[in-house]
């Protein structure tokens, strides 16, 4: 793969689910079916990987439901690019609707890489970065939780990148390095210290990480009403790609 070249859509869907662990899971056909703790989108949701058509699809379904349903959680399909055909019609009409839609964004490592002599490469998630990522939006005692455990069901090189300013704990990124693709998680500045450009500080330093790991391109996935996440990440050079949303009965 030439680093110009986008990995492309099943690449990058292979290794968030890589990124983004959860330790029970199921495959059914098209989907890879995971469940955590109930916080992250990512890892408690149906997620497919094969846009052929399934004639199996409504039967499929319905396991899916009955998965969800054993576990005592909310039963979520991830829509995108790869959903075998009608997935978004069979779902609408037993009564889901869209929430959340997100961009996929990517661009090449070797365009805002940095390392930073203030940035601090942690082999787990501490306590000081999780003070800072609990400032974030959306940060539920559940997705604090499963990104605690974490460290524990990854299986590859990953680093929870802490930046201090004025000596204080105050960005934070999470990435992975696996095999040409890094991913960008967790991206957190607390808000007495926002404005200051830490954002695309702590994330050229974890490029730079992910970049000696062997990496060459950087993907990330930011809610489409975040514009400011976008506005910093397109300084970056990371652009959209596609875009993901969940389906989820109301």
């Amino acid at each position: 793969m030439r680093v110009s070249e986008f990995p492309g859509v099943f690449a990058v869907e292979q290794a968030t689910l890589t990124a983004v662990p959860a330790p029970k899971l199921i495959f059914d056909g098209p989907f890879v079916v995971r469940r955590y703790l109930g916080g992250t989108g990512r890892a408690n949701a149906a997620c497919p990987m094969d846009p052929r058509p399934d004639a199996d699809l409504a039967t499929r379904i319905e396991r899916i439901e009955a998965f969800y349903a054993r576990m005592g959680q909310v039963c979520r399909f991830r829509s995108t690019p790869l959903d075998p055909e009608g997935m978004v019609p069979m779902l609408e009409a037993r009564g889901y609707r869209r929430h959340d839609e997100s961009q996929v964004i990517a661009g090449p490592l070797a365009g805002f890489a940095k390392s930073d002599p203030a940035v601090e490469i942690l082999s787990g998630p501490e306590d000081r970065w999780m003070a800072v990522v609990a400032t974030a939006e959306h940060q539920s005692p559940a997705r604090r939780a499963e990104k605690a455990g974490m460290a524990d069901l990854l299986a590859v090189p990953a680093a929870w990148v802490l930046l201090h300013e004025d000596g204080v704990p105050a960005a934070t990124a999470f990435v992975t390095a696996d095999g040409p693709l890094a991913g960008l998680f967790d991206l957190s500045v607390r808000p007495e210290f926002r404005r200051r450009g830490l954002g695309q500080r702590v994330m050229a330093a974890a490029g730079a990480w992910a970049a000696a790991q062997g990496a060459s391109w950087a993907y990330a996935q930011v809610a489409c009403t975040n514009k400011a996440s976008l506005t910093l990440n397109a300084g970056l050079g990371l652009i959209e790609r596609y875009r993901y949303v969940y389906f989820l009965k109301n």
